[in-house]
């Protein structure tokens, strides 16, 4: 049986940019990939094409073929004369295409923190001295048509970043932070995928980069900035109290309350993100109860535990508390 319209509409709408298309650039970092990717397919193509002419004629062909193939000049022509020559062509082509991901840092990008954990992504905004000045999970924020810089690392065991429309793919290493370059094109909605294999639901590691115009990242930024709102209805008022009687701020921050754990991703602005569990659930009050009550049906492995013991009114008040959380 397949779900109703209105649920997979919602998933359709929240995995907006998903799967990633790998060969669809969308910035001027990609696009050179995209390049270079179309002369290797190219490049293995002919090379396939001689090597399956060669072998039939070893096969099939005549004996002066055959004595041609087997001679020591095909052999140092076809054996390695050809392959230095092409190799060495190409290595220097590639790395004059890619060097532009590599030029110096001005200075007026922008600038953001993300670290892979197990198995999702936290996100901090940094402003021109380095300091946090908004945070998220799961989703980055950018502006188009403006570089920007990723301050890559990981939390725990090696991940790697990965939004094949903007950008290559890097690694994030333990104790290390590794520089990303992007930039979009124009607005947009473009799906990321963690691209090392990092244990457990490593296939579930799934992100989005939106880029906006301008002025709407702006008030983007500022409205992560902001503090989490107050509980608007008396359900909500009765969320905010199972959250805490439960325990969720010991793992969970939301700002401007006593919540300040920083064990699961940032809650303060949960309510407005476009998915859950790191990209493989729309963003609703359903959804999102599903997840409270036992994610790791939904994605095991995760490091949330089941909170089953919560009562069905309870779990509509949290969920009612953590979706008001815009």
């Amino acid at each position: 049986m397949s779900p109703p319209t209105s649920i997979r509409s919602s998933l359709a709408e929240a995995l907006a940019g998903w799967p990633p298309p790998a060969l669809d650039p969308a910035g001027p970092f990609s696009e050179r990939i995209v390049v270079l990717s179309w002369v290797l397919f190219a490049m293995s193509a002919v090379v396939l094409a001689i090597v399956l002419v060669a072998l039939g004629l070893a096969l099939f062909g005549g004996e002066r073929w055959r004595g041609r193939l087997s001679g020591e000049r095909a052999i140092w022509i076809g054996g390695i004369a050809f392959p230095v020559v092409v190799l060495t062509a190409l290595l220097i082509w590639g790395l004059s295409i890619t060097a532009y991901a590599s030029r110096p840092i001005t200075g007026d990008e922008l600038r953001v923190r993300v670290s892979g954990e197990m198995w999702w992504w936290r996100v901090t905004y940094l402003d021109q001295s380095g300091r946090e000045v908004a945070w998220d999970a799961n989703e980055l924020h950018i502006p188009a048509g403006r570089p920007v810089v990723l301050e890559l690392t990981s939390a725990d065991v090696i991940h790697s970043f990965w939004v094949p429309r903007l950008a290559g793919k890097l690694d994030m290493i333990p104790g290390r932070v590794n520089l990303l370059r992007l930039t979009a094109d124009e607005p947009g909605v473009y799906g990321g995928q963690c691209a090392e294999y990092c244990g457990g639901p490593h296939a579930l590691m799934g992100f989005v980069v939106v880029a906006h115009e301008p002025e709407a990242f702006e008030r983007r930024l500022a409205e992560l900035a902001a503090p989490a709102a107050p509980p608007a209805t008396a359900e909500a008022q009765r969320g905010a109290q199972v959250f805490d009687a439960a325990g969720c701020g010991a793992c969970h921050a939301v700002r401007g309350t006593e919540a300040n754990g920083l064990a699961g991703p940032d809650l303060t602005h949960v309510g407005s993100r476009r998915s859950l569990g790191a990209g493989i659930l729309p963003n609703n009050r359903g959804a999102l109860g599903g997840w409270i009550a036992d994610s790791q049906e939904i994605k095991p492995g995760n490091r949330m535990p089941p909170y089953d013991v919560l009562s069905g009114p309870q779990l509509l008040a949290l969920t009612a508390y953590l979706e008001g959380l815009k």
